[in-house]
């Protein structure tokens, strides 16, 4: 059900403004090839976003707290709900690379530029999923990590190349796309469409969401740990 409105994005939205590609400066690549690495990035945010309500439920439900007397380290519980991510990031992603090819994306990057837009994605993935455990474990409200999740995906994709090149957006938005992870993600996909990788991009903009993975991986721990001292 996760891939129903990825999928919306890429079959409908991309048709929908096909024409796009045609504006002056757009780069020359069709809309189709332009749009399915941002809908992969953007389809990561969205999965990863509901992480946190995982941990409500179980706070809810006592589980959190039975593990908590468990003879196991904390970081293993966020570690192992980590991986479950990461490893639903790559199923997802590896489908959407599959339909996108199936209408008429091309990557003339090859495999391994496709392999590191799934890196990419996956770390982003796991900067979202920390983050929003870290809100869940802080402030124990299910609305308010929704909340959260669906007022950051659209405006941090908005603010990135994830449906235009940044240089058709106003001189603001190509300012905060430079800070912008989600963008990072974005221009790693970019790669993808051109045989002539520049790998010092994609290794740079791997190495920051890397960065940005561990610092909201261990604020998500500090959270876990504050969590268990309230308890």
């Amino acid at each position: 059900m996760q891939l129903t409105q990825p999928l919306i994005w890429l079959l409908l939205f991309g048709q929908l403004f096909k024409n796009v590609a045609q504006l002056p400066g757009f780069g020359g690549a069709s809309y189709i090839d332009y749009l399915a690495p941002g809908v992969l990035v953007m389809n990561t945010l969205f999965s990863n976003g509901w992480s946190g309500t995982a941990y409500i439920v179980d706070m809810e439900r006592g589980v959190l707290d039975r593990f908590l007397v468990a003879p196991a380290r904390r970081s293993s519980f966020l570690i192992g709900q980590l991986a479950y991510w990461a490893v639903l990031t790559i199923i997802q992603s590896i489908i959407l690379i599959g339909i996108a090819l199936l209408v008429g994306a091309r990557f003339a990057g090859g495999a391994v530029s496709l392999l590191a837009l799934i890196a990419g994605a996956v770390l982003l993935g796991l900067s979202m999923a920390s983050f929003s455990n870290a809100l869940a474990l802080r402030l124990r409200q299910q609305e308010t990590v929704i909340a959260a999740n669906v007022m950051l995906v659209l405006p941090l994709c908005f603010l990135s190349s994830t449906f235009l090149p940044t240089t058709l957006m106003p001189e603001w938005i190509q300012t905060v796309a430079r800070y912008n992870p989600v963008n990072w993600a974005v221009e790693i996909g970019r790669q993808t469409l051109d045989a002539g990788v520049d790998w010092g991009i994609v290794l740079s903009r791997l190495g920051w969401l890397a960065a940005l993975a561990a610092l909201l991986g261990w604020l998500a721990v500090r959270s876990f740990r504050a969590y268990q001292r309230s308890v």
